[in-house]
């Protein structure tokens, strides 16, 4: 089995990304936006964000599984409901969501450079490797969760 290359806690890519946003906003604003309309809709992104991480992290904690990243073989529950329903990864999500808004509030172009490198790092450090190990897991019940439901939204 495939290792990940880097073992980084998810919330600390979204965090770097967010250090890197504000740096090229900073030192290379590509095109600040003209009205202060954008950072509502920041905040609505925000907002968005952590309903969608902590509404998922509490289905996680009441159903007694683990949410840890690193421990996915320590899962005993495969979680469906809340937004999983919608997302296979609805904490990433959220963390993506925040991105979006934060580069929003932020008001220019060159935050929003940042959100797809998330997307990337979310995929190839943590969500294929998670999805292998939830398919040895969870077998024929997880390759059903993941024809029903897509992986980010």
């Amino acid at each position: 089995m495939k290792t990940r290359l880097i073992k980084i806690y998810p919330p600390l890519y979204m965090l770097l990304c967010a250090g890197l946003m504000w740096c090229l906003h900073t030192n290379l604003p590509l095109y600040t936006l003209p009205a202060p309309w954008y950072q509502p809709l920041g905040y609505g992104f925000i907002g968005l964000g952590l309903i969608l991480d902590l509404s998922s992290l509490g289905l996680f904690l009441w159903q007694r599984t683990t949410p840890h990243p690193f421990r996915e073989q320590d899962s005993r529950t495969l979680v469906t409901t809340g937004f999983y329903r919608f997302s296979r990864n609805p904490m990433y999500l959220g963390l993506l969501c925040l991105l979006i808004g934060f580069a929003c509030y932020l008001g220019s172009l060159s935050g929003f450079l940042l959100p797809p490198l998330f997307v990337w790092l979310m995929n190839t450090q943590q969500i294929i490797h998670e999805e292998r190990v939830l398919a040895q897991t969870f077998g024929e019940a997880y390759r059903q969760y993941q024809q029903r439901v897509r992986r980010w939204l």
